[in-house]
């Protein structure tokens, strides 16, 4: 990775990490996972609702840690809400994988922590909402999680 893109990369991590997106959990969020991180300390908490069509709405988060953890959650309530359930799972698929192929133009921001996988100790930070998100998903709607 060059080292340009790796500053960009760093500062959209350190923009998500102060302004975060979706931050907050919503009445209305009918199924609530929380992870941590005991390496760390890192915790969050997601909440979500399915509507009948499949659409995750609301999608929040709460939770305090590391850049990286926080980050990585704005940046996944930012693209995952209003997103139909089974392209979420993609989603979580596509940003799990850690590979040298080109990062998946749809993870968008979330890109930004391909470059984690160098840090083994900081895979769990990064994941740690995606996790939680998953788990939410498969309480929502169980069925699916095998499919």
């Amino acid at each position: 990775m060059s080292h340009d893109l790796e500053n960009l990369y760093q500062q959209v991590i350190l923009d998500h990490a102060r302004k975060r997106s979706g931050f907050g959990l919503s009445d209305a969020a009918l199924v609530r996972h929380h992870e941590l991180n005991p390496t760390c300390g890192d915790e969050i908490t997601v909440g979500i609702a399915v509507a009948d069509d499949g659409t995750i709405t609301p999608l929040g988060w709460e939770g305090q840690g590391c850049s990286i953890s926080m980050a990585s959650a704005s940046t996944m309530a930012e693209l995952c809400a209003g997103r139909d359930a089974a392209e979420v799972r993609e989603l979580i698929a596509a940003f799990r994988t850690r590979d040298d192929t080109e990062p998946p133009e749809e993870l968008e921001d979330a890109v930004a922590f391909q470059g984690v996988s160098k840090f083994v100790m900081r895979i769990k930070c990064a994941m740690l909402a995606w996790v939680a998100l998953e788990a939410c998903l498969n309480m929502a709607a169980p069925e699916a999680s095998t499919a």
